[in-house]
Formats: C-alpha cells, sequence, structure tokens
C-alpha cells in the first residue's frame, strides 16, 4: 500500500531551508547532460507522458525535429526551476502553458493524456529527482541526511513550477521512495515508446557524423543511468564489468567538475536561467 501523502508542514526539517541561492553548492551542471536522455525515458515510461510528447501537434517542440531548441527549453525549464527566483517560474510557466494547450489526446487516441494532469507532472518531477538524486550519489558520494532531506523539499520545485500542487509531492525523501518503487514497478514500455526510445539513444535526430562518433558512448550512458526495471523493458544489457567502467568514467568527470569554480560548475544551468532572463527582457518567446 502506497504511503499517504503529508503536508509539509507536519515535517519540518531538521536542516535550514534551501534557497536558489544556497541550492547552488549542490548542483554540478554536467549532469544534465550525462543524464538528460536516461530521464526521458524514465518520465516516458508513464504512458500518457509518452504518448502526449510521441503525438504532440507542436512540432516546434518536438527533439525529432529540433533537437537544439527542445534541448534549450528542457534545460531552461530545469534551470528556472532549480535556481530561478519567483518571477522566472511564473513567466516560465505561463510561457509552457501556451505551448502546452493543445498537448491533449485527441477522439480515437490509444492513450488518453493532458499535459496540464497534476498527476503526470508529479511523475516527471520525481523522475527528475530521481536522476538528479541518483548522479549526486554517483559523483559525489552520500549527502548528510538533513541536507538530503532539505534538497528533497526544494526539490518540490520540479513540479510546482508547473501545476503540480504541493502537497502532491511525497512529504519525506523516505516516504518518495517508497512512491517511487511502487509507481516504478507499474512502468512497461510498448512498441512504438521503445523505437521512439532507440531512436532518442541512438541520437537518430543528429546529423549522420555525430549518429556514428556519438551514438554508442550515448547509448551506454543511457544504458547505465537507467534503473533495472526500465533497462529490462528497453531489453538493454548491463554486466558488473560495464558498472565499473562506467564508475570509472563517473569518478574522472568529478574529480574535475566538482573543484570548478561555481560559475562554471553551474553551466549549463546558469547559463540558459540568464538566455531566459534575456529572452524575457528583449520580448521574446521564452519556449
Amino acid at each position: 500500500m502506497t504511503a499517504p501523502l503529508r503536508k509539509f508542514d507536519e515535517f519540518p526539517p531538521a536542516h535550514e531551508p534551501m534557497t536558489p541561492e544556497s541550492v547552488r553548492e549542490h548542483i554540478d551542471g554536467v549532469t544534465a547532460f550525462l543524464g538528460g536522455a536516461a530521464n526521458v525515458v524514465m518520465q516516458l515510461s508513464l504512458k500518457p507522458v509518452a504518448y502526449g510528447v510521441m503525438e504532440s501537434d507542436v512540432d516546434s517542440g518536438k527533439v525529432t525535429l529540433h533537437p537544439i531548441k527542445r534541448l534549450r527549453t528542457t534545460l531552461t525549464y530545469l534551470s528556472v526551476a532549480l535556481l530561478g527566483n519567483e518571477d522566472d517560474r511564473r513567466d516560465y510557466r505561463e510561457a509552457v502553458n501556451r505551448s502546452h494547450r493543445s498537448v491533449h489526446s485527441k477522439p480515437g487516441s490509444a492513450v488518453k493524456y493532458n499535459a496540464f494532469d497534476p498527476k503526470l507532472q508529479l511523475w516527471v518531477a520525481a523522475c527528475l529527482y530521481w536522476g538528479v538524486d541518483d548522479l549526486y550519489h554517483r559523483m559525489r558520494g552520500p549527502m548528510n541526511p538533513e541536507l538530503a532531506e532539505a534538497f528533497y523539499q526544494y526539490c518540490a520545485r520540479l513540479g510546482t513550477t508547473l501545476q503540480m500542487r504541493p502537497e502532491m509531492w511525497p512529504a519525506s525523501r523516505d516516504e518518495f521512495y517508497v512512491y517511487w518503487e511502487e509507481n516504478l514497478a507499474t512502468k512497461s514500455i510498448d512498441g512504438p515508446t521503445r523505437k521512439y526510445f532507440n531512436d532518442l539513444t541512438d541520437l537518430k535526430m543528429l546529423p549522420w557524423p555525430l549518429q556514428i562518433t556519438l551514438g554508442g558512448l550515448h547509448r551506454f550512458i543511457v544504458t547505465a543511468l537507467l534503473p533495472p526495471h526500465l533497462r529490462e523493458e528497453m531489453a538493454m544489457t548491463w554486466a558488473a564489468r560495464d558498472e565499473r567502467i562506467f564508475a570509472g568514467f563517473l569518478r574522472s568527470i568529478s574529480a574535475i567538475w566538482t573543484r570548478m569554480p561555481t560559475p562554471i560548475r553551474l553551466f549549463p544551468y546558469n547559463f540558459y536561467l540568464a538566455d531566459m532572463r534575456l529572452r524575457r527582457r528583449l520580448g521574446r518567446p521564452l519556449v
């Protein structure tokens, strides 16, 4: 049985609540590049999310047609949710909402979905948090428990920046992992979605020279960062030797990246947040 969700004020965090300024010390921008595609697979393992993306009539937002623009809008959302102020979050929410208005199932759709469904947004936010938490532990080791709880509470912004209500976010990190394990176990990947994921994993949206040079490495990273259940659903193989190689790969990156000055370590989050603010000032589209 799923643990009951309770309001935040019943669980006052022992650690001082985080702010956009204090959270910067715990974010490594390189993880956005490493974990992006694997996180998409996690999010879209929930069928209404998958079909909402695959059947969307908003062509300007499709990664298969406009991969660079899609990268920008996705990373901008993460940047605003994690580092933005309330004005940033409000303005980006309005921009995303305009794009999402037509993203809902049509008559005859095999799966019912609506981009404004807060339950779907809860799952997407959960995947984003799980991915951030997983890579933090892989690169830096375990967080102090009180710090980990404060960081988790802060990451509710990954959903509340859109329509997810605060009380929907599991009230503690322990409750989150109950929610995560129970819901992950229910996910399955059908044929059309698996094809979409394989094309994304193999970088089919990019020019063929990049597919050839980067596709194999990208598939290795995606496979490494998927939960075992979703690896099985994708028919991906992963051995102990692969895990050792990937752990060494991450240690090498971490040894350099976590010692960088904060502006470099935060890239690309700080870049895309600044880009969004500049676009807003110039009256250019945010999405």
